[in-house]
């Protein structure tokens, strides 16, 4: 190939927000890549400015209607550590099954319909649902469940508002959770068959040398706590985030690219926590992987997919486990939590796993409990640089495909992601030089 040719798409099907994709070959060889995030920045850290504490969890979860809970999580969180707040079993259980709900939906919508279609030849889940109906309904179906767990919990499913700092506006009774069990009884079937399902599809070989980073919990699958660490010797707490980690402002995108300060890239997300964390899942699960195909270290960023149906049987049978032994504290749930904590000036920190990987948020209080400054860093912006570094691998191990089968392969690497491009495009800042 001795002619230069430009891949160019520039609109991402089934990508949430808007972005382009472009790569270029020059002697048959890939000169340049570069995934265009234009989407406009949404300017949350700078509204946030002035605003009371209690205010936050509500106005962070506008951020994303698909992953509400993790950016609701990462700021009570952040807040709760400014104020000194520590809260009941009963109360951290609650929001571990909430976002269990979360992860359900997210990765529900994800595999069955954003990214089985690339596998399975079809451009959307509606062509699919033509061949594969039961498959299609049955990712509905588990979509479904997610999205009543976030309603029990935070009182509708998309943008919720259930969450406060210190606790619940709402503890449910044992039993209105309970009425649950049926529908994730049933879910746990369906998990298990998506797990069957997706371990089936033609992979790509294709792997990459990750530094992967993600939480992990001394005896838990990470969601909403632990230390960042990575499969290169990070640990760290959420408030040395900032020690280890970085963004730049790329030219060519309004998402700032996150690194590893002296390093560069890393993967944040499924595949990241499943490789770091493969011994905190059950060992009935672990098996499961096995024998699905993916092992840790699982480099192969096109089998994500079957990450997320694991951690989607992991989130099912947890949920389950939650409420078959949740017992509401002995205070009258209906008052719980209700009186708010004292303000106080401080910085706080906190870091939670949402669908897409680490969520780490900063927040400055004043006396009055008011923000003073704030920072979030979603994790599709994490992954942003190593997006890009993905797109060149691919295009360059499949440079003798036609124009029509790379981008189609280039658009399924991006896939891997199930990016959100609106949230990673939180902040910009531009630096001008003028000769």
């Amino acid at each position: 190939m001795s002619k230069a040719r430009t891949i160019k798409v520039d609109m991402l099907a089934r990508v949430e927000g808007e972005g382009a994709m472009y790569v270029r070959f020059s002697g048959g060889k890939v000169a340049e890549v570069k995934l265009k995030i234009f989407e406009p920045p949404r300017l949350f850290e700078a509204f946030l400015r002035g605003r009371h504490f209690r205010e936050v969890p509500d106005i962070v979860a506008r951020i994303c209607g698909i992953c509400p809970v993790a950016y609701q999580m990462s700021a009570v969180h952040a807040i709760e550590q400014i104020l000194g707040v520590h809260v009941s079993p009963p109360v951290r259980a609650l929001r571990r099954l909430l976002y269990c709900g979360e992860w359900i939906e997210s990765h529900a919508l994800h595999v069955y319909l954003l990214h089985a279609p690339d596998f399975l030849g079809y451009p959307d889940a509606l062509t699919m649902a033509r061949h594969h109906g039961p498959a299609v309904k049955a990712g509905l179906a588990l979509k479904k469940t997610g999205n009543q767990l976030v309603t029990a919990l935070g009182g509708r499913e998309i943008h919720p508002v259930g969450v406060r700092v210190g606790g619940f506006y709402r503890m449910p009774p044992k039993k209105e959770l309970a009425q649950l069990l049926p529908a994730l009884r049933e879910a746990r079937e369906l998990a298990v068959g998506m797990v069957e399902l997706v371990r089936t599809l033609p992979f790509p070989a294709f792997e990459r040398d990750y530094e992967f980073v993600a939480l992990r919990h001394p005896a838990e699958y990470p969601m909403n706590e632990g230390r960042i660490v990575s499969s290169q010797g990070i640990d760290v707490a959420a408030d040395e985030y900032n020690d280890q980690f970085m963004e730049k402002h790329m030219g060519h995108s309004n998402a700032l690219h996150s690194q590893i300060r002296g390093r560069g890239s890393y993967l944040v997300g499924p595949m990241a926590r499943f490789n770091l964390n493969f011994d905190r899942l059950p060992a009935h699960v672990q098996q499961l992987a096995l024998e699905s195909g993916v092992e840790p270290p699982c480099r192969n960023p096109f089998k994500s997919i079957i990450v997320r149906a694991i951690e989607t049987l992991v989130a099912v049978e947890e949920a389950i486990q939650i409420v078959e032994q949740y017992e509401p504290p002995a205070e009258d749930p209906m008052r719980l939590g209700i009186q708010e904590p004292a303000p106080r000036a401080g910085v706080g920190h906190a870091c939670t796993e949402a669908p897409r990987g680490i969520l780490y948020h900063r927040y400055e209080l004043d006396a009055h409990g008011l923000v003073v400054s704030a920072r979030i860093v979603p994790p599709t912006a994490q992954n942003q640089k190593q997006m890009e570094e993905d797109l060149r691998g691919v295009a360059e191990q499949s440079a003798e495909l036609n124009e029509e089968r790379l981008r189609l392969l280039c658009e399924q690497s991006i896939r891997n992601y199930d990016p959100c491009i609106s949230c990673a495009t939180h902040f910009l800042k531009l630096e001008l030089h003028r000769s």
